[in-house]
């Protein structure tokens, strides 16, 4: 059978089992806290799948890939930090976001904000903060989408190939029924199935990318040395000023992405999460494994001669895989990375959807929207097709809006959740100011990034964010009068 016939088939019939997923989904999906919180029944092995794989998603695959083909050794320190992360969101949020949301019934991250907060304010702004995040960062996920189907239909030779408008219609089409037919519980059931070909698939190519260099993985760092040593120093292009802001902001981040903390809070039993973190980590590691070796590889392949010079970075993992992987595994690895990408994207929709059908009307008025989870279902449509425009205009790699995404989500939440519901003295007013900073300087930062400007050294705006954040939260919450906790959330605090 022809190889690009084979991985067409491998992602229409991952497509085809999305659309399964949804329906059955769907009949599970009863009420609001189904959509959102699917119904607080996630085992230990399908949450800690979930946590790492909505974290290697588009952004891991393809992202990935284009930034060590770009930058040499830079994006290593994102691989060494994410882990670190992990290790810190498990040990300082699952237990007490878990009970919190359980004590109160909380659907959304903002719910738990209110609650630890007694403010209304502060779920505003959280709710605000998730949108302001969620647009970028849904728009990687379905840019990822469409360079893979694009790649695909042009290898077929089928209609659309000269077009990504197309190309991001299909794929936000079998997004949008996926998500809004099955609501969280598609999402995180699907990240299970996704976890594991993502592994398999990730080592498989590995294996292969060390057979297609002389050398291994030592052949392909000295062929990057002799073109440009310092893309193969630990630092890479970036420098280490940006790759320890990176560093710091992989670091730390973890602990403010709502997509990754939400899940913590619909285990069936509190405690679970000590047996869900070796499985993230794990995870994680085996699935980097892609992310590193096909970025090498092909530098090191287009520095030889062996293969043509990329016209985007962002094609790293298709030339790859389309020249080199068996076409089985590259059929596996195309479903795996619309896996990945199907199941983050919905889960950043869903935590989108949520704040605009729950938590801001409550904010505002005091309830929700009536008729919610009808709204919920709409709104996630809405959502979803802005996020596809966004993406159809935005002339970043894939990895950098990745990146920006990412750091609106630290910059604003990390303070408020971490430190929040670790912090007894957390002040409310601490937190809005903390939100405001944050959201303030990464919207200058965006709006310097579309001129063509960037911060010296290759500082990442969302570090400069959070630092500033964080110096704001801490301070206004010693300087101002503590508040005092509800009784069952202190308790909660204690222990």
């Amino acid at each position: 059978m022809d190889r690009n016939l084979i991985i067409l088939l491998c992602v229409a019939s991952y497509m085809v089992f999305c659309i399964l997923v949804g329906l059955w989904a769907m009949r599970r999906t009863k009420s609001t806290s189904d959509f959102f919180m699917a119904g607080r029944s996630l085992g230990t092995i399908v949450t800690g799948v979930a946590i790492f794989s909505s974290t290697m998603s588009g952004f891991g695959f393809v992202g990935g890939p284009g930034l060590i083909y770009r930058m040499g050794m830079s994006s290593f320190w994102i691989v060494l930090s994410t882990p670190i992360g992990f290790i810190l969101a498990y040990y300082l949020i699952a237990k007490r976001i878990r009970m919190l949301g359980e004590l109160r019934n909380c659907v959304s991250l903002p719910d738990v904000a209110e609650v630890r907060y007694k403010s209304k304010s502060v779920r505003l702004l959280v709710a605000v903060a998730i949108l302001a995040g969620v647009v970028p960062y849904l728009a990687t996920q379905i840019k990822a989408m469409a360079f893979v189907l694009k790649s695909i239909f042009m290898s077929n030779d089928l209609p659309g190939q000269d077009s990504i408008v197309i190309c991001v219609i299909i794929s936000s089409a079998v997004l949008v029924f996926y998500c809004v037919t099955g609501g969280i519980i598609a999402s995180v059931y699907t990240d299970l199935f996704q976890g594991i070909v993502m592994v398999v698939v990730a080592i498989l190519v590995f294996i292969t990318a060390l057979g297609a260099v002389d050398g291994g993985i030592s052949g392909m760092v000295q062929t990057l040395q002799r073109d440009d040593p310092e893309s193969a120093a630990p630092w890479g292009t970036l420098g280490m000023l940006g790759c320890l802001s990176w560093f710091f902001i992989f670091t730390f981040g973890v602990l403010g992405q709502p997509h990754l903390v939400t899940k913590m809070m619909m285990t069936k039993k509190v405690g679970d999460f000590r047996s869900s973190l070796p499985i993230t980590l794990i995870g994680f590691g085996l699935t980097a494994l892609l992310w590193i070796s096909i970025g090498l590889a092909i530098r090191s392949l287009v520095l030889s001669g062996d293969v043509t010079t990329l016209d985007k970075a962002d094609n790293a993992a298709f030339t790859f895989l389309n020249t080199y992987a068996d076409p089985v595994l590259a059929g596996l690895a195309f479903a795996g990375l619309f896996a990945a990408v199907m199941s983050t994207a919905d889960g950043f929709l869903n935590i989108g959807a949520a704040a605009i059908v729950h938590d801001i009307p409550k904010a505002i008025s005091g309830k929700s929207l009536p008729h919610e989870l009808r709204w919920a279902r709409i709104i996630t449509v809405l959502l979803a097709v802005f996020s596809a425009i966004c993406a159809l205009v935005s002339p970043d790699l894939i990895g950098i809006l990745g990146t920006y995404g990412w750091g609106v989500f630290s910059a604003a939440l990390v303070p408020v959740v971490a430190f929040g519901l670790s912090w007894k003295r957390a002040h409310p007013l601490a937190a809005v100011l903390s939100i405001v900073i944050s959201l303030i300087i990464n919207s200058v930062a965006f709006g310097f990034q579309l001129a063509g400007v960037r911060i010296p050294y290759g500082v990442s705006p969302g570090t400069l964010a959070l630092l500033a954040s964080l110096v704001a939260f801490i301070g206004f919450s010693l300087l101002l009068k503590p508040k005092k906790l509800d009784q069952d959330v202190e308790a909660v605090f204690d222990i």
